[in-house]
């Protein structure tokens, strides 16, 4: 009997990507956003189990770049809150779906999860920025794009020097 193999991390492509998708393309930032915020508490409880203080720092650079980009997508909605409200009650599981992709992992494959989805977040913004005709919109995508990036390479560079 051949070994077993181990299964593919899941991804958060794979996961959010059909709730966005039911979502209206001009709201489908929005709901980004919030899971910006999700995201956001993730590093916070990652931070909070960092084993140094410099692995901690940089755990909450990252989740203050989630917030840092959820506030700049919102700004661009004058009825962002009412809108993300609605969004919260339809998606109401949203969180826990999101939970699900970590729990029960180690923490490197953690890690490589959301690595992963910074990366997909990183692109995501970047589609937005060039299905825009608003500039503002464009160069806060753009700019949102940055920090996801920033993210998973601190992410990626935590896989590598472990724990």
């Amino acid at each position: 009997m051949p070994d077993a193999q181990p299964s593919a991390l899941p991804t958060v492509g794979e996961v959010l990507g059909p709730i966005v998708a039911k979502v209206a393309p001009e709201q489908q930032p929005l709901l980004i956003a919030l899971a910006e915020r999700i995201a956001a508490g993730r590093y916070r409880a990652w931070a909070d189990q960092a084993g140094d203080s410099a692995r901690r720092a940089r755990l909450l650079a990252c989740a203050d770049r989630e917030e840092e980009v959820a506030r700049r997508v919102e700004a661009l909605f004058a009825d962002a809150a009412e809108v993300q409200a609605d969004l919260l009650a339809q998606y109401a599981g949203l969180e826990e779906i999101y939970r699900g992709l970590f729990d029960g992992r180690p923490v490197a494959d953690q890690f490589t999860i959301q690595a992963q989805g910074e990366r997909l977040g990183a692109a995501t913004w970047r589609s937005f920025a060039q299905r825009t005709r608003d500039d503002v919109a464009r160069k806060t995508y753009l700019d949102c794009a940055d920090l996801e990036e920033d993210s998973a390479v601190v992410l990626e560079d935590l896989v590598r020097t472990g724990p």
